[in-house]
């Protein structure tokens, strides 16, 4: 037997050998990337199609909003009203449907998936892509003045998700699919890869680590080769080529940029102050709110067809020049007012579609204004139609790197970028003064989840190892027999002990999985010496998180902690140990676990009855209620059997914390607080029964 074949036990079936490289190495991620990909690319076509067969159905015509005041040819005994009929059906299919089943699909959808990757791990119900993209085909066919953009990108980070959470990838590993998801859908439904990958990072990852970047590359070109294969290689938006006149026009542009900026923040105002008047009226059931709510908004699609559904070939015409000056500023307060109701009463679609659109009146408006003050010394209003485009989401969503990429790949005009970027880092500028959160953000901190908080001082970097290594265990000799390895470990103490040779000096490392592998082999004749191998270690100097780092990646139990540039094992460290050091960390006050990441949200896990709070990389704090009989009620602290990777930091009870010891009673009522590994919070509610998550 090779030393490399002792220190390697492979799996013998050859598919768990697939899944493990899949869901634990960085080519698996990359192949996972290329699924993503293509399931985003093909979501995103039957999204489309479901929007363009959904408003057929509903209208009798393939846009509505470009036909002006026509009569639906499949009733046209309604006339004209079928426009205000239209919203209330719909609101009778998707309503219900929403709330039956994913609840979270309601609204504009990049909120949910950037908490999804901020506080829970990337996780998404699998159930959302496919409730999101029939309520969103259905809303927008029936009138909903929305977008596409969140809905797919909702569809392809839950899309991403699930393939995550069925290989129980790492947490951030599953974020990273998320983004995959998010880049795959913008890219194939806008034909724009570049800007999915930048809306991925820059709005759902907040990360351009280079793995990052190269995962959603490729899941972006993926999807967009599919796309093209869709819909053409032409960009998305058809206008006409633009110029700049003089170059005094950028300080034009700069003004349009601030009332961009403006128009963005306005947006955002009326978008939830028209959420909190309708959350204040209205008193029914919330499968019924978008049917009472469709006459309103069916009565606005009357006064202004133009409005119905997504817009493009409105803003295509405004920003042709096809459009007069008054109707172009009656569209862009009427949007603004369609898009909130939409939202407000329920609804399902973006905020992207309507923030360009908003842009494109707002732009054109100002550059014929500026035509008839300087004329013959500007350029075309529609060029100024194309840069408020980038303004108004810039100000909206303050994130300018996407805006610039995405309407230059819109548009795939290049001699528009420079006014544009001008244009879009006063408009970003002027809303970061004027508001801390975005359009997306507000959602989130209206719920109390303050998404773009300073974190506070990580303590898993403050604490060292030296605090938290326990003593060497006994070592054992290398020609130690396998019986006797057997005989050490059926203590249950430890799970991992030191090797070392006749002169005492250290070997490396046997843990129970080798020993159990060497029993399973039948090689009775194995001793200590074969089955050592040289594990990954850590200085004492090291940090608790770079410490959890390598345990994890290196999926060990424990570390040997040697002397630097030595072989000389200075203590023993396990995951239990560092989750110790940690609580005595936060017990002596030296930190909050308020003011680490993602302590504001509770979620409640698939169980259903598990109340977890993301607080260190792949670790959870899981805190339980001990409501009904039954074990663990009646029973020791010491009789809890807990996954091995946890452990039990606070029991409170009524109004005061509980000591901690092997012979303390748990009681009804009795609220525990767990550290646990995140891909083993279900294996605890499964071993601690009865339990429910408390209010939060």
């Amino acid at each position: 037997m090779t030393s490399a074949a002792r220190r390697i036990h492979l799996p013998h079936d050859i598919r768990r050998r697939g899944f493990d490289w899949l869901r634990g190495t960085s080519g698996g991620t990359i192949a996972i990337a290329l699924v993503v990909g293509a399931g985003g690319g093909a979501g995103a076509i039957v999204f489309r199609d479901l929007i363009r067969w959904f408003t057929l159905l509903f209208t009798g015509h393939g846009d509505y909003s470009d036909v002006g005041h026509a009569i639906n040819p499949n009733v046209p005994w309604l006339g004209l009203w079928f426009v205000v009929l239209v919203p209330v059906v719909g609101g009778l299919i998707y309503g219900p449907l929403i709330q039956l089943f994913a609840p979270e699909a309601r609204g504009h959808g990049v909120p949910e998936v950037m908490l999804a990757v901020a506080e829970r791990g990337g996780r998404i119900r699998p159930q959302v892509a496919v409730v999101k993209a029939l309520a969103s085909a259905i809303c927008i066919g029936a009138g909903g003045s929305v977008g596409r953009e969140g809905p797919i990108v909702q569809i392809g980070s839950a899309l991403g998700s699930s393939i995550g959470q069925v290989l129980h990838m790492s947490e951030s590993r599953m974020r990273l699919l998320v983004g995959c998801g998010t880049a795959a859908g913008i890219s194939a439904t806008f034909n724009a890869p570049i800007a999915g990958v930048f809306f991925a990072l820059e709005l759902i990852l907040q990360d351009f680590a280079v793995e990052s970047f190269g995962a959603v590359v490729l899941a972006s070109v993926t999807a967009d080769i599919i796309g093209r294969a869709a819909f053409g290689n032409q960009a998305f938006l058809t206008l006409p080529a633009f110029h700049i006149v003089s170059t005094w026009e950028f300080g034009l542009y700069a003004i349009l940029g601030l009332l961009g900026g403006l128009a963005g923040i306005a947006f955002i105002r009326v978008l939830y102050g028209t959420e909190d008047i309708l959350d204040h009226l209205w008193r029914g059931p919330e499968w019924l709110r978008p049917v009472v709510g469709g006459v309103f908004l069916g009565l606005l699609l009357l006064a202004l067809p133009q409005l119905y559904g997504v817009g493009y070939p409105v803003l295509q015409n405004a920003v042709a020049g096809h459009i007069v000056l008054g109707l172009l500023a009656v569209l862009l307060a009427g949007k603004m007012i369609a898009t909130s109701l939409t939202i407000g009463i329920g609804g399902s679609g973006g905020v992207f579609a309507p923030s360009l659109f908003m842009g494109a009146m707002l732009g054109t408006a100002f550059g014929q204004v500026a035509g008839l003050l300087f004329h013959g010394a500007v350029g075309p209003a529609g060029a100024y139609g194309l840069v408020g485009m980038g303004a108004v989401f810039a100000g909206a969503a303050r994130a300018p790197i996407t805006a610039v990429i995405i309407i230059f790949e819109l548009t795939g005009d290049y001699t528009i970028i420079l006014p544009l970027m001008v244009a879009i880092v006063a408009a970003a500028g002027l809303s970061s003064l004027l508001s801390k959160d975005t359009i997306y953000t507000l959602k989130l901190r209206r719920r109390g989840i303050d998404i773009l908080r300073a974190r506070g001082e990580n303590l898993m970097q403050a604490v060292r190892v030296r605090d938290a290594m326990q003593p060497v265990p006994a070592p054992l000799s290398s020609d130690t027999s396998l019986d006797d390895l057997v005989k050490r470990f059926s203590s249950g103490a430890v799970n991992a002990l030191p090797v070392v040779d006749a002169t005492g000096a250290y070997r490396g490392m046997v843990t129970e999985r080798e020993v159990e592998a060497a029993i399973g082999d039948s090689t009775p004749d194995v001793t200590a010496g074969d089955l050592a191998f040289l594990p990954a270690s850590v200085s004492p100097d090291a940090t608790l998180e770079g410490a959890l780092s390598q345990l994890v990646q290196q999926d060990q139990s424990t570390l040997p902690v040697l002397m630097p540039g030595t072989t000389t094992v200075l203590g023993w460290l396990t995951h239990r140990d560092i989750l110790l050091a940690y609580n005595a960390r936060l017990g002596a006050g030296k930190g909050q676990v308020g003011s680490a990441p993602g302590t504001l949200d509770v979620e409640t896990n698939a169980t259903g009855n598990v109340a977890s709070i993301p607080i260190l990389p792949d670790y959870r704090l899981v805190d339980v209620e001990l409501t009904k009989p039954g074990p663990p009620i009646a029973s020791r602290i010491a009789d809890l059997t807990l996954p091995s990777h946890s452990l039990l930091v606070r029991l409170h009870r009524g109004n005061t914390d509980v000591a901690l010891t092997d012979d303390t009673m748990l009681r009804r009522g009795d609220r525990l607080t767990f550290f646990v590994r995140n891909d083993q919070v279900d294996e605890l509610a499964a071993r601690i029964r009865p339990l429910r998550a408390p209010r939060s």
